[in-house]
């Protein structure tokens, strides 16, 4: 068997996601390394025998104290928006993933499907089964229907017409 070649080999030096951690991580060190520098050149002003009226002290104090301060500060935030957008993301790929296994479960149900099928097929429960089922039917992926015993089912026409893509036509043509 031969070595995959070196273009295909993979490294955690090109994954993404470990580099944004490395960044994101960065970004803290560095907002605390730059708020610890700010701290002690503070302390150092204090401690001073410098006029801390005067003009030129102020100006000092501005450059030594609140420059690595606000440099704190933008890092930090930075690491926090980031924080914030990996969680998203994560959050959106959790429902994308979800949403393509009720597909898949409504492509092997003839396009109809119940809470309880899902939640029993997921292991979840079916109150947030029907959370997902609601939701793709606000999004107009599903159709609420309901049977004589009051069962509420739910139907995806495109999964249930799909055999109908051979016969398929140019929008024009139709």
């Amino acid at each position: 068997m031969e070595p995959a070649p070196a273009s295909h080999v993979v490294s955690s030096y090109d994954d993404p996601l470990t580099d944004t951690l490395d960044l994101t991580m960065s970004r803290i060190g560095g907002a605390i390394a730059l708020g610890v520098l700010a701290l002690i050149m503070f302390i150092g002003f204090l401690n001073s025998s410098a006029a801390l009226a005067a003009p030129a002290t102020i100006g000092a104090l501005l450059l030594t104290v609140g420059l690595p301060a606000a440099g704190a500060i933008l890092l930090a935030r930075g690491h926090y928006a980031e924080r914030a957008r990996l969680r998203s993301r994560k959050e959106q790929l959790r429902r994308q993933g979800t949403e393509a296994e009720i597909l898949r479960l409504a492509r092997d149900h003839g396009g109809r499907l119940a809470a309880v099928e899902v939640a029993i097929e997921l292991g979840t429960s079916p109150e947030e089964a029907r959370e997902w089922l609601d939701a793709m039917a606000l999004r107009d992926q599903a159709e609420v229907q309901i049977t004589e015993d009051g069962v509420l089912v739910y139907s995806f026409y495109d999964v249930r017409y799909l055999g109908g893509k051979e016969s398929a036509k140019d929008v024009l043509d139709a």
